[in-house]
């Protein structure tokens, strides 16, 4: 059996003060498992989630896109861009829009109590939205927001990089579901030729390029396989982030960056 798969069997239960379902799991089964099956250990400290739709034909997400490339900045934030496609009819074509990117934002309004969709709009962690264009509007939204009633499942990945662990803890009511988000790091930038927007560069940062339902969670450690396409191999200069999210008040309980692998 590897060294380092021992290794960090025990970091894990040491992390968890040997209280973790997870790490339960892995000593359990250390005896059972080879090499080729070690953990990658995720971060202590969950990241706030700022996801934002956005539209590159509307006239005011530029503002919106920068003051989250600002927002980017705080190591202890997971920023997001969704593309929606309800502007296109004034001329110009999304290039990152896509139809389940409109219909997550229209979850969001649900589950939030809006009347209706707009863009740009800020939502932290499924629990609260916020339409500025400043950034310190949402610096104090985030500065306000508030903790989870319920302890965060902890998230772990295979050093593999084709499977993802979600530890137990409580569930909210109405359930929770599993999901993969693969994004594109960092910024790109777009030239806008037509609509309102017409002739500016719009910069986006943290673009996402798909959604994947990974299961239902149902507050017992399961363990869940990538789509293909999604392991940290296949992945290219994408990055992926898991998220455990209510299915009905659509509060995100726990999320987590896929780790770079490491090899001995």
């Amino acid at each position: 059996m590897s060294g380092t798969f021992v290794k960090a069997v025990l970091i894990v239960a040491a992390m968890q003060r040997w209280s973790s379902p997870i790490a339960f799991g892995l000593l359990a089964g250390a005896a059972l498992l080879g090499a080729s099956t070690s953990w990658a250990l995720a971060a202590e400290d969950r990241p706030v989630v700022v996801e934002l739709f956005t539209a590159q034909g509307c006239s005011g997400c530029p503002d919106a896109n920068a003051t989250l490339a600002q927002v980017a900045r705080n190591p202890n934030v997971l920023v997001l861009t969704y593309g929606v496609d309800y502007w296109d009819y004034l001329g110009w074509r999304d290039t990152f829009a896509r139809p389940e990117f409109t219909e997550r934002q229209r979850e969001y309004r649900e589950a939030l109590g809006l009347r209706s969709v707009a863009t740009p709009q800020f939502v932290i962690d499924g629990q609260r939205q916020l339409v500025p264009r400043r950034a310190p509007d949402l610096d104090n939204a985030l500065a306000h927001t508030g903790a989870n009633p319920l302890p965060p499942p902890d998230i772990e990945f295979r050093e593999t990089g084709d499977r993802v662990a979600v530890g137990s803890g409580r569930l909210p009511q109405g359930g929770a579901e599993v999901v993969a988000v693969r994004y594109a790091p960092g910024l790109q930038t777009v030239e806008v030729r037509s609509g309102d927007n017409q002739g500016q560069s719009v910069k986006h940062i943290n673009v996402v390029k798909e959604i994947h339902h990974l299961g239902e969670w149902r507050g017992r450690a399961s363990l869940y396989k990538l789509p293909q396409g999604l392991s940290a191999h296949d992945l290219s200069d994408d990055a992926l982030v898991v998220i455990v999210q209510g299915k009905s008040d659509r509060r995100i309980l726990s999320a987590a960056r896929l780790p770079e692998l490491h090899h001995d």
